[in-house]
């Protein structure tokens, strides 16, 4: 029974406490909904924060006391902060990356997104990529498009990052990628080419989730993704009671497949990570 890394992308940078009362924002929000997905099965926590009108945050202090409070609560889980853009100062996004956390993600190229564009120059890309390697944080490389596989064989070739970096394929970002078996297919062949030493998953957008994980599960993925940034339903009647719910929801569908949640400990080794 190979073992899967489970990710929980807790919060997101997008207002949805108003679509689901269940997303945490404060610090110890998050925490507590962070430590229901870690006792679910979850070994990786993928974090964004916000201010306290719930607007997009920067604050190194408030990725600090989740990061805290989720070491603490939660032995041996992966701490990825995200970098990502949307209501952040391009110069702010690596503000919190001398925390050192376990993980970063790191877009590496720009993509339309439902309402803005979503970018990401090459000076912008480097940047990050050079401050995480200064602080041995370790890219998650967040594949919106076929050439974004591209743009991470650069950081490679100009070692800013190593030759094994975990890519994760983002699928159903209305204007983006679209959720569609035969793309998923198309940039792992690509990804087999131009990055060949590097570990995978995927995530779906809202009703994509459970859709995109089964078939990154039935490729053989090192992980998939779930949590409320990305999907706040469980059906188009119902929305999701927790981060935790749509954790055991995950993992359900990783033992059907004939595999098994990874241990912390597991999961670090797979992503090459030092022991906690």
């Amino acid at each position: 029974m190979n073992p899967v890394v489970v990710a929980v992308a807790i919060t997101g940078s997008v207002p949805r406490k108003k679509d689901n009362p269940a997303v945490p924002v404060q610090p110890a929000e998050q925490v507590e909904s962070t430590h229901q997905a870690y006792e679910a099965g979850a070994t990786l926590v993928h974090i964004h924060v916000r201010n306290d009108d719930e607007t997009p945050s920067s604050d190194p202090a408030r990725f600090a006391a989740v990061q805290e409070g989720v070491r603490r609560h939660c032995p041996g889980m992966i701490v990825q902060f995200s970098t990502g853009g949307r209501g952040r100062d391009p110069s702010q996004r690596g503000s919190s990356l001398g925390l050192k956390p376990d993980m970063a993600s790191l877009s590496t190229g720009s993509v339309n997104f439902p309402t803005i564009v979503y970018e990401n120059s090459a000076a912008l890309v480097t940047e990050l990529a050079g401050a995480m390697k200064a602080n041995g944080v370790r890219p998650e490389i967040e594949i919106f498009d076929l050439s974004h596989l591209h743009g991470a064989r650069r950081l490679v070739d100009e070692g800013l990052m190593d030759a094994h970096p975990h890519v994760q394929f983002v699928m159903g970002v209305k204007n983006a990628m679209p959720a569609e078996e035969r793309l998923l297919d198309v940039m792992l062949a690509e990804m087999r080419i131009v990055l060949p030493g590097a570990t995978w998953t995927a995530a779906g957008i809202g009703r994509f989730q459970p859709i995109v994980m089964d078939w990154a599960l039935a490729r053989g993925a090192d992980g998939v993704r779930t949590g409320l940034e990305d999907n706040v339903r469980i059906s188009r009647d119902r929305l999701a009671a927790s981060n935790a719910e749509l954790v055991s929801l995950a993992v359900d569908q990783i033992r059907r497949r004939g595999r098994r949640p990874a241990t912390p400990a597991e999961a670090r080794a797979l992503l090459r990570l030092a022991p906690a």
